[in-house]
């Protein structure tokens, strides 16, 4: 929390301490005004002299102008300030949770850096207004109220500050115990963002499985937990208001009977007694102020100890020094000098101490060649692209691309030779060329290239205007082999080096499969190109084929090599065969079906 302050509150430190000094100023003339009143009731009144009364109360009038219109010039400099910074550390929070390996938003989890990314700095906004509006008026009208009752009279000030102590004792007990209250809130609010975003994005599912009422039950759970911490955190922090309140009527009571007696002995006068309750009735509302400034504040601890864990988390993905184009020498292994792509006893697990979820990977391909991998569900193949654009590190082995440990280039330099379609990849509420472009440079010519090499130039010519400037989020008014087409030109936009293809045709036709790769193979003869697939038909034709069962590879050759050598390939190979042939008959050709 205070780096956070010393970090985004530095630049506005003038600005803060000239509306500190306007605050201040209001403060006082609020302060004021009972004074004068108890001089006008007890010393001007009995003097009988009316230009002399009206002469006190233009002054009365005059504090309270200045102290309202210094008090909304102050408030507005607050809320400026806090505006600002809060952007600044929303942007800096957004920055960094860019830049987050996949490993780090694995331990924070995408639900938790969303709530972060929210709720966390709206309670740090609250605080920072607060903390300049309230922060400083409340502490005056608090000690001020009470140097000035002591002016007036100490034996009735006395009365009165006998209660603060215990106001006090109780404020800070129960904020103790509120700030890991409020920790524990945040992490079931993490766990309710989760299961809410889950039960959206697959609400399709839900309802094709008819479970509504299971996932409402479900959510039921979460929300009652989240619901009870609230409850808590409320039970505990609604002790401090009714404490005040007994406190200070008490004190109160105290006060007014203290100031009769004197008042009747002749040692006080009445309109002391009018200023006292007035400014019992400031100094209570200064308690109620910092009672809900430790409430805020309570909830700002806990969130921005949340958002500096992301701040400063620490980089987990080193880059290795290297010397020109040579391979690092920390780690050993056969590595072939034109390789463009080399995994040399690739090891990896995402649960560190877990079952590998690589083991012992090694082959290369070089540049141009196609290599297609192929396994049952949750065999590894996305995890090979994870560790080819160093989403994540190797546990053992090396990585190379190019020549090159992926660890040894610099993120944007590695990235840069990408072209990739993820599994589940995400189209953005744009237009199709911003989808496409994603905000790199490219001319109207080049877009509309990778739209027709992605063979998706037909269906987006026939989308009028209107249609075409308005995608949905996740693509919602696009077919699934529509997503899948754009999802491709914008892979193919930037003419990568190497192109990855992470299971983006299961969507598209077999004639349209057919098309795309033989589009691939004619235009981007020198893209090296990386398929993973589920369909033989995909992968037929690639320079290698590599077959994965549980991490581990189990074959690796042409398709005519694993038909004889690799059982699990030829199973794969074969129940599609059979489908295929069904095709043939329906009047497609076998280069159609299996290119």
């Amino acid at each position: 929390m205070k780096q956070i302050i010393m970090r985004y509150l530095r630049p506005y430190f003038s600005r803060m301490g000239i509306g500190f000094v306007i605050k201040f100023i209001g403060t006082i003339m609020d302060l004021g005004i009972p004074y004068i009143l108890a001089h006008i009731i007890d010393f001007v009144i009995p003097l009988e002299d009316r230009g002399l009364v009206l002469s006190w109360g233009g002054l009365m009038i005059l504090c309270s102008l200045l102290a309202v219109t210094f008090n909304i010039i102050a408030n507005r400099m607050a809320s400026k300030v806090a505006s600002d910074a809060t952007e600044n550390i929303r942007h800096d929070l957004f920055s960094k949770t860019m830049s987050l390996s996949s490993a780090r938003t694995d331990f924070f989890t995408k639900p938790s850096l969303i709530s972060r990314m929210t709720s966390d700095t709206y309670n740090m906004h609250q605080m920072l207004g607060r903390a300049q509006r309230l922060g400083v008026r409340a502490p005056i009208l608090l000690i001020g109220g009470i140097c000035v009752t002591f002016t007036l009279d100490p034996v009735m000030a006395c009365v009165l500050l006998a209660v603060l102590p215990l106001l006090g004792f109780i404020t800070v007990y129960v904020s103790k115990r509120s700030i890991p209250m409020y920790s524990g809130l945040q992490e079931s609010n993490d766990r309710f963002v989760r299961m809410v975003r889950e039960d959206i994005s697959g609400i399709r599912v839900i309802k094709a499985l008819s479970k509504t009422d299971y996932e409402t039950e479900k959510f039921r759970g979460i929300n009652r937990e989240v619901v009870e911490r609230e409850r808590k955190n409320g039970m505990v922090m609604a002790v401090i208001d009714p404490s005040m309140n007994i406190l200070l009527n008490l004190g109160l009571v105290g006060v007014i009977l203290v100031g009769a007696w004197r008042v009747n002995a002749g040692t006080t006068e009445v309109g002391k007694i009018l200023a006292f309750t007035t400014y019992f009735t400031i100094i209570l509302n200064a308690m109620m102020s910092l009672a809900k400034m430790f409430t805020v504040m309570s909830k700002a601890i806990a969130s921005g100890k949340r958002i500096w864990e992301v701040l400063e988390c620490k980089e987990d993905m080193e880059i290795l020094a290297v010397l020109g184009n040579d391979v690092p020498t920390q780690l050993t292994g056969t590595v072939s000098s034109d390789a463009e792509i080399c995994f040399d006893h690739v090891n990896f697990s995402y649960l560190k101490k877990g079952e590998p979820n690589i083991k012992d990977l090694s082959f290369s391909i070089k540049k141009g060649e196609t290599l297609g991998i192929i396994g049952e569900i949750g065999s590894g193949k996305s995890t090979i692209i994870n560790l080819l654009m160093r989403l994540y590190d190797v546990d053992q082995g090396q990585v190379l691309v190019a020549g090159r440990d992926v660890r040894s280039y610099g993120p944007g330099e590695l990235k840069s030779k990408f072209g990739v379609v993820f599994q589940n990849d995400t189209i953005f509420e744009d237009t199709i060329a911003g989808n496409v472009t994603l905000g790199r440079e490219m001319s109207r010519e080049q877009v509309q290239e990778a739209l027709v090499y992605a063979q998706a130039g037909e269906f987006v010519e026939n989308r009028d205007a209107k249609e075409a400037a308005a995608l949905n989020i996740k693509g919602a008014n696009l077919s699934g082999g529509q997503k899948q087409r754009v999802l491709i030109a914008r892979a193919l936009a930037s003419r990568p080096e190497i192109l990855i293809l992470d299971d983006s045709s299961s969507a598209l036709d077999y004639r349209t499969d057919a098309r795309l790769r033989q589009g691939i193979r004619e235009h981007y003869q020198d893209t090296t190109l990386v398929i993973v697939a589920q369909r033989v038909s995909s992968i037929r034709n690639a320079d290698h084929i590599l077959v994965l069962e549980d991490g581990s590879p189990i074959g690796y050759g042409t398709h005519e090599e694993l038909m004889e050598s690799c059982e699990l390939y030829r199973e794969i190979a074969k129940s599609q065969m059979g489908d295929n042939a069904a095709r043939v008959e329906a009047g497609f050709t076998g280069e159609e079906v299996l290119v």
